[in-house]
């Protein structure tokens, strides 16, 4: 299969394959990092992190409006619908803390055996898609994660896309797609 890495998927997903190596062919990695705790946190991270800790009833659709504006009024309250008040975004709060800030935080010795076998194991088929306006997992974290993985090409650039690069999807598709095949 492939696995399709964005965001929160990259942190967790990105553990997966080396304990199934039998069940991953290719990777698609877009705006994601390894969270081993042993490299700074973007500043873009921790401005995020604070504003998300200082406003408990984030809008949500809002949000995604402003990074992607794209989305018709429609998808916009589609990514609201999830959550129509506060308690429904506990786990949307809370993520950002769990980010490791260092070595010895949770997950980030998993994080880092990962890290290892992406780099001196994995064989697949790789293909990275940036969004490059991204203040959070932009450029600079994307090319220290190319660097890793092993045999990752160069990445495809989405000069007008942020950190919801999937939203960009028919140019991720076009993109990434032949880089797969």
């Amino acid at each position: 299969m492939t696995l399709v890495c964005q965001d929160w998927g990259g942190l967790l997903g990105l553990t997966i394959p080396m304990e199934m190596t039998d069940r991953f062919e290719a990777l698609l990695v877009m705006n994601t990092a390894f969270a081993t705790g042993d490299r700074p946190l973007t500043k873009g991270f921790i401005d995020w992190r604070a504003w998300n800790n200082a406003n408990p009833d984030m809008p949500v659709g809002k949000l995604m409006s402003r990074s992607c504006p794209q989305l018709s009024a429609a998808e916009a309250a589609a990514y609201d619908a999830p959550f129509p008040d506060a308690t429904y975004k506990g786990g949307v709060r809370r993520f950002p803390n769990l980010v490791p800030d260092n070595p010895d935080a949770g997950g980030a010795a998993i994080s880092r055996k990962a890290r290892e076998w992406w780099s001196t194991e994995w064989n697949g088929k790789t293909a990275m898609v940036i969004g490059m306006t991204d203040p959070v997992l932009g450029p600079t974290v994307m090319e220290d994660l190319r660097q890793t993985i092993r045999n990752c090409p160069e990445p495809v650039k989405l000069t007008g896309a942020g950190h919801f690069v999937q939203e960009w999807g028919d140019d991720v598709l076009k993109g990434a797609l032949p880089l797969l095949s």
